[in-house]
């Protein structure tokens, strides 16, 4: 597989899950209209879909059909929303710009966010237990989302990051953000896809090995994207890690250091697809993209 065969991969994939997607909330003008507007606003602004892809990358390379796949990825994109609109109200990260478009709570307020977000968390677990797979797969497939969103995942990345916020802190603490806020959500997805694609322990361990290192490389990129990417390319405000003084690779290791070890990271991701077979191709090549991304 080529970049351009990948490039297709993921925009075929990304239509995929983009049709399920609009399954997946209630309609607009179901009341209370205003709540389910902020949902749809938030959850259809655009974005790479790389989680729920991941999801359905994972459950391929062991096998398993794609369509069977869906409502897991939809679960884990409806995640993921609610924790950019949360991470974007003033309480937190106070951007006013995601993906090139005001944030939620710029258009339908702070409270009428908050709720959205709640909602889209909620309605991501009632996805997820409608997914048609075996009952043992779907309970460890939940169990596993819930450990990565809450106070021992991305829950308590996101608290740890607002405490480092102007602090002198070691580069253990920085790990341990990005581990939590960022790596545990991406290594759930490749969980997810692997426990309902019937993976053994062996192979769940390499996808769960994979996700996290490719989570790390993701938030290293990300970061260095606050560095050295524009308004146009990201659709939000650059600089503003800087200006918070956040804990970052960056601030630690320099941009170089940081460039260095989202390589390191990416190149263990890439080892651990290749162990998985050819099916696996897609996560190997992945791998790459994210060392690449511009956006």
């Amino acid at each position: 597989m080529r970049k351009t065969d990948l490039d297709r991969y993921l925009e075929e994939r990304r239509a995929l899950i983009n049709e399920a997607l609009k399954k997946s909330l209630p309609p607009r003008d179901v009341p209370p209209q205003k709540l389910h507007q902020a949902m749809h606003y938030s959850l259809f602004a655009g974005g790479k879909r790389l989680r729920p892809i991941l999801v359905l990358a994972a459950g391929e390379a062991l096998g398993s059909p794609l369509e069977p796949l869906l409502p897991a990825a939809c679960a884990v994109e409806l995640l993921h929303t609610y924790t950019l609109i949360h991470d974007d109200l003033p309480a937190m990260d106070d951007d006013d710009y995601r993906r090139g478009l005001p944030t939620c709570h710029k258009v339908f307020g702070e409270a009428v966010a908050i709720l959205a977000g709640d909602a889209l968390l909620t309605q991501a677990f009632l996805i997820l237990s409608q997914a048609g797979y075996p009952p043992e797969r779907v309970v460890r497939a939940v169990k596993e989302l819930a450990l990565a969103a809450g106070s021992l995942g991305l829950v308590g990345g996101q608290a740890v990051d607002l405490e480092a916020e102007g602090q002198e802190v070691p580069l253990e603490t920085v790990d341990f953000i990005y581990r939590n806020k960022t790596a545990s959500l991406i290594r759930a997805s490749l969980l997810l896809g692997g426990i309902l694609g019937g993976g053994g322990e062996e192979q769940l361990q390499i996808l769960s090995e994979y996700g996290q290192n490719l989570g790390m490389a993701f938030q290293i990129t990300d970061d260095l994207l606050d560095v050295e990417g524009d308004f146009h390319q990201l659709g939000k405000e650059t600089g503003r890690d800087i200006l918070r003084k956040k804990a970052t690779y960056p601030a630690l290791l320099g941009v170089e250091g940081a460039k260095e070890k989202a390589r390191e990271y990416c190149q263990r991701a890439r080892h651990l697809a290749l162990a998985l077979g050819p099916p696996a191709e897609p996560l190997a090549l992945m791998a790459e993209y994210v060392l690449s991304r511009r956006s």
